[in-house]
């Protein structure tokens, strides 16, 4: 039986790398998002390139309704999925604005688990493949900078780390992917640092390596788990006094 991949968010940068990465490796894609007609030309693309079965399908993630049945009708049912799809929003605005943080929350978190736990039960049922969910380094610790949004990345770490527990026994692997810095659509107007900065085939090449390597939770680039292992042991007292 041919193996198909669910991609949530396909039309992401890190997405449509990782697309590149399973279509190589002879995995049938179902590319899912909101902009369907870009994401046909990428799953015909996929298909003349790499010799797979591709295509494209609407996803909203925000609208939690549809996510039962839009699963229910996939066919072939995956044996991966993939949940690449976020918004980092506007902070300054989110401080003032509930309809900006209400909208960062639940894309990042709401939306990621809503879908998540309807395919977690469907593969938990199958008794295997995994899932992959894009989290980000600002879960690890919330900062002044971008604590909505890092709450929201905090809050589906967490998730992901439960649904590990529940389902490793059943044979499904979970992966918590953390990136720090990526050079993407959604990052351009930020000053990024070059040296800690990923390019989206670099995440995609780490995401696709720990699947095939069966890890639990990576961070790309690797460097940032030892950034964030220093921020995150920081003490509070002095924590709260730094601008990072």
């Amino acid at each position: 039986m041919r193996k198909s991949v669910l991609i949530l968010g396909a039309g992401s940068d890190v997405a449509r790398a990782l697309a590149r990465e399973l279509a190589q490796a002879g995995y049938d894609l179902q590319l899912a998002g909101r902009k369907v007609e870009e994401l046909a030309k990428d799953a015909r693309d996929l298909e003349i390139r790499f010799g797979i079965q591709s295509r494209a399908l609407y996803f909203d993630a925000l609208d939690l309704d549809t996510h039962q049945s839009f699963y229910e009708a996939l066919k072939p049912r995956p044996m991966g999925v993939v949940a690449a799809f976020g918004l980092l929003g506007e902070e300054d605005l989110a401080r003032h604005n509930q309809q900006e943080w209400l909208r960062i929350i639940h894309t990042n978190y709401t939306g990621c688990v809503s879908i998540l736990t309807i395919a977690a039960n469907n593969l938990e049922q199958s008794g295997e493949g995994f899932i992959v969910g894009i989290s980000s380094v600002a879960g690890d610790r919330g900062r002044a900078a971008n604590y909505v949004y890092g709450s929201a990345k905090a809050g589906l770490s967490a998730f992901l780390s439960g649904l590990r527990n529940r389902l490793h026994k059943r044979g499904v692997r979970v992966i918590t992917v953390k990136p720090g810095f990526i050079k993407t659509k959604m990052t351009r107007e930020l000053d990024l640092p070059p040296r800690l900065t990923a390019s989206p085939e670099e995440a995609a090449t780490d995401i696709f390596r720990a699947i095939s390597k069966r890890k639990d939770v990576i961070y790309t680039r690797w460097i940032w788990r030892w950034i964030m292992l220093v921020i995150r042991n920081i003490p509070e007292r002095v924590f709260k006094r730094l601008s990072i």
